[in-house]
C-alpha cells in the first residue's frame, strides 16, 4: 500500500525538525505522499472571486503559468494580471516548501508549469488516455524526461470540499504487471517525432516505457477496479506532495486546486536507486537512457 505521510507543520516556509525531514524524504522517494492539512495557501478577501469556473477559457482544464504567459485563462487584462499574480505567488511558496522538507533538491530544482484548476476534477468530455479519474503515472507524449523526475507540489483551495485522489499500488507492482504488454518502439520512430516537432528532443527507451505504463493502466478498467487501492480526503486548505511519476494516483472529486510541477534530475535525489529509471532498469536488465 502506498504510503501517506501527515506532517504537522503549518507554513510554506516551515521549520523543518531532522527526524521530521528524514521521515519526508524517505516516504516521498520511495513512491509515497507527504500530506500538510495545516500549510494553506490562503487567498486573500479580493482574491476569493477567483473560486469560479467563469475565470477559464472552456478549452484548457487548468489556467496555467508558463514562464509569463497565463494560459487558459478568460477575463478583463487587470483581473488576469491579478490571477497571474495569485498563480506566480504559489509557485515561490510552493519552491521554498519543496526547499525546506528536501534541502538537498533546491539548487537543482527546474520549475515548469504553475497551474490553477478552477475546473470540477470530473465531468469534461476526454478521451480515456486524458481521463485522469483513472489511476495513472505521469508521463508526457511530447516532452521527455529521460529520467528526471516530476515532483508535484498540490494545494485544496476551495473552502467548503475536499480533493478526492485514489491512490494506488507500488510503481514497481505496476510496472510487473504492464511491462510485458508495450511493445518496443519501432526504429528510428524517436529521431522522426523530434524531427517533426511532436517531441522537444528525442524520446528515450525509459520515455517511451512510461507512456507505455501511463496507456496500459489506464485503458485497463479490471485494473482500475480490482487493483490494491486506497481513497485519499485532502480537507480544504490541505497542501500534499508527491513524485507524480512514481504514484498512481486518479483525481475523483473536488475543484479549485493550485499544483506546482518542478523537473529533478536523479542527481539532485537522496536515493535515485528508488527512482522509477533505477527499477525498470534493474526490472529489465538493461540501461534506457543513454549516458
Amino acid at each position: 500500500m502506498t504510503d501517506i505521510l501527515t506532517l504537522d507543520l503549518d507554513s510554506f516556509a516551515p521549520t523543518v525538525a531532522r527526524d521530521v525531514q528524514d521521515a519526508a524524504i524517505r516516504t516521498i522517494e520511495d513512491g509515497g505522499v507527504v500530506v500538510l492539512p495545516k500549510a494553506t495557501f490562503a487567498l486573500s478577501a479580493a482574491e476569493q472571486r477567483f473560486l469560479s469556473p467563469t475565470w477559464s477559457d472552456g478549452h484548457a482544464k487548468n489556467v496555467s503559468l508558463d514562464g509569463r504567459r497565463l494560459k487558459g485563462a478568460r477575463g478583463g487584462g487587470r483581473d488576469l494580471a491579478e490571477l497571474a499574480g495569485v498563480v506566480e505567488r504559489f509557485a515561490t511558496a510552493a519552491a521554498g516548501l519543496v526547499a525546506a522538507l528536501f534541502p538537498r533538491y533546491a539548487p537543482y530544482e527546474k520549475r515548469a508549469r504553475t497551474s490553477f484548476r478552477p475546473q470540477p476534477a470530473v465531468g469534461r468530455a476526454v478521451s480515456w488516455r486524458k481521463d485522469d479519474s483513472r489511476l495513472h503515472v505521469d508521463a508526457f507524449p511530447s516532452r521527455p524526461t529521460h529520467g528526471d523526475r516530476i515532483l508535484r507540489v498540490f494545494s485544496n483551495v476551495n473552502p467548503a470540499e475536499p480533493r478526492v485522489w485514489r491512490v494506488g499500488e507500488s510503481f514497481e507492482a505496476m510496472a510487473r504487471r504492464f511491462l510485458p504488454r508495450i511493445r518496443a518502439p519501432l526504429p528510428g520512430s524517436a529521431v522522426v517525432l523530434a524531427a517533426l516537432h511532436v517531441t522537444k528532443g528525442l524520446r528515450s527507451e525509459y520515455d517511451h516505457l512510461m507512456l507505455g505504463l501511463h496507456d496500459c493502466a489506464k485503458a485497463d478498467l479490471t485494473y482500475q477496479r480490482e487493483a490494491e487501492q486506497q481513497t485519499v480526503a485532502f480537507a480544504p486548505g490541505t497542501t500534499w506532495l508527491c513524485f507524480s511519476d512514481q504514484v498512481l494516483h486518479a483525481a475523483m472529486r473536488g475543484q479549485y486546486m493550485f499544483e506546482q510541477t518542478i523537473h529533478l534530475p536523479l542527481s539532485a535525489l537522496y536515493a535515485p536507486e528508488r527512482a522509477p529509471l533505477a527499477i525498470l532498469e534493474r526490472l529489465l536488465g538493461h540501461a534506457l537512457v543513454l549516458a
